[in-house]
């Protein structure tokens, strides 16, 4: 018949869920540690539980060696000779068992250090336990009771074991109260030091999958099926569903009649919103689903391999697709898994006009081509690295005034120079024009030929005019040569008409 002490120790055992084996050992190291403290003796001491009586006897273990020489440490060792004097039938190599007394020795001390280290032994194996119980469940759905709230820490009571729910895995839309009743989610398990090692979770999108398995029956039989969740606790979740019979809609099925599936969901989760998105296997439709309730202009892959979308959207639609904080693109960006870039129309167009500028060619013209501009102004232009006319003309009368030797005078003659310039570009520009439609060039040379010799002075002197009136000087000799014109005699040898 098994003592009272074992069978207090069985009972211990089936409390904790461990193994009773590992309770008598830890009783039988605790009493090795006692009676070392009391003896103070370094050799090597053993304890072992008497199921029968409740007894614990301790003893000194002595490996058995043939010769004196090979006796290293008398603690530890012991020869033959001496140990057959203690029991005859022992051989090399054997051990020999020296009772050590404990029975009305171990004091108050000693007992109280073997408590703490059966407890210690005990808390040991019951973590070991739990780890074993709940490793291969992780990710599994349980019902828990809040026990208490440990600062920012809720532990509930799964069962077997506690379990421990930090801040980070809490909804900020949550508060529990004690004896609450709630579904978690065991997010991991850890072997802790000390507390709790089963780690669980509300914040989990496992939980949300879990309710939609639980309010929709579809989804429980496999008609309609989850493909991805992205989900901020306490804020948003986005889940796309996707049906197997072409009969079911698969959203309306998750929402059902007047929203009633998604609602008792909502309420489960606090009031976290949910948007219910249909999956596509085409990256671009299901990102369009994605960023609802955005409407996209148009979704472009930039790069396939590494999963790179951007998204253009009217520029009043750019607000609601990023979302609070960004919120409403990243959990597009999880629920598709690829990268996304939201760009309003104007911010696209811009990049357009940036790339087509970069692709023209840069003009660059040096200065020593601008008349007006002298070569010490050129030099004291260039030594500030000023070397091109459209570099020039960038300026602003600030930055030209900045550099040294250039003054207000100074400016003006640059500003008057560069306009020069360009205006002598345009003319050019406009003398090489295509003639009008309808009539050839050859037309206009053959009408000069023709015209009456008059209008052929007149038509020369209007070219000519056109052609220096780029500068003053030019303007005053176009003036005299019409004043020549109108003094010069006719051929019939009358006498100059006089205009007043």
């Amino acid at each position: 018949m098994a003592s009272e002490l074992y069978n207090t120790i069985d009972a211990l055992s089936r409390e904790k869920g461990i193994d009773p084996q590992i309770v008598v050992s830890a009783v039988e190291d605790a009493i090795v540690m006692a009676t070392r403290k009391y003896y103070k003796s370094q050799e090597n001491l053993r304890a072992k539980l008497d199921k029968e009586t409740g007894k614990i006897n301790a003893f000194a273990v002595k490996m058995v060696v043939e010769t004196p020489e090979q006796v290293e440490d008398p603690n530890l060792q012991v020869t033959l000779e001496d140990a057959r004097k203690v029991d005859p039938a022992l051989e090399v190599g054997g051990e020999l068992q020296i009772p050590k007394v404990t029975e009305g020795i171990l004091g108050r001390i000693a007992a109280q250090l073997a408590k703490q280290v059966i407890f210690q032994k005990v808390r040991e194996a019951e973590r070991d336990t739990v780890y074993n119980e709940y490793i291969g469940r992780v990710g599994e759905i349980v019902n828990a009771t809040v026990k208490r709230v440990e600062g920012p820490d809720v532990i509930f009571d799964i069962g077997k074991a506690e379990a421990r729910m930090p801040r980070k895995e809490q909804s900020r839309l949550e508060s529990f109260a004690i004896a609450e009743r709630v579904r978690v989610v065991i997010a991991r398990v850890e072997r802790a030091s000390k507390g709790p090692g089963v780690v669980v979770s509300r914040a989990a999108p496992e939980l949300v999958q879990h309710l939609f398995q639980t309010e929709v029956p579809e989804i429980y039989d496999g008609t309609v099926v989850i493909r991805a969740i992205a989900r901020e606790a306490g804020e948003r979740t986005k889940i796309a569903v996707m049906s197997k019979d072409k009969d079911v809609d698969a959203v309306g099925a998750c929402v059902g009649m007047k929203g009633m599936r998604v609602q008792s969901i909502i309420r489960e989760l606090r009031g976290e919103k949910i948007d219910i998105i249909e999956y596509h296997e085409d990256a671009v439709t299901f990102a369009e689903k994605a960023l609802q309730p955005a409407k996209v202009s148009r979704v472009t892959v930039v790069d396939s391999s590494d999963k790179h979308l951007e998204v253009v959207v009217d520029d009043s639609q750019l607000s609601l697709a990023i979302g609070k904080k960004g919120q409403n693109v990243r959990l597009a960006a999880k629920l598709l898994g690829w990268k996304i870039d939201i760009k309003s129309e104007e911010e696209k167009r811009q990049e357009v006009e940036l790339q087509m500028a970069a692709m023209a060619p840069q003009a660059s013209t040096p200065l020593e081509n601008v008349t007006g501009l002298g070569e010490g102004l050129v030099e004291k232009l260039s030594a500030a690295g000023v070397t091109t006319v459209e570099a020039l003309a960038d300026m602003t009368p600030e930055q030209l005034e900045a550099i040294e030797g250039i003054g207000p005078k100074t400016v003006e003659k640059i500003s008057l120079a560069v306009n020069n310039y360009f205006a002598s570009l345009d003319a050019g520009a406009a003398e090489g024009e295509v003639p009008a439609e309808g009539v050839s060039a050859e037309g206009e040379v053959a009408a000069e030929e023709v015209a009456p010799e008059g209008a052929a002075e007149a038509a020369a002197g209007e070219i000519a005019a056109e052609e220096q009136a780029a500068t003053p000087e030019a303007t005053v000799k176009a003036e005299a040569a019409s004043d020549e014109k109108e003094e010069r005699e006719p051929e019939d040898g009358s006498a100059p008409e006089k205009t007043e």
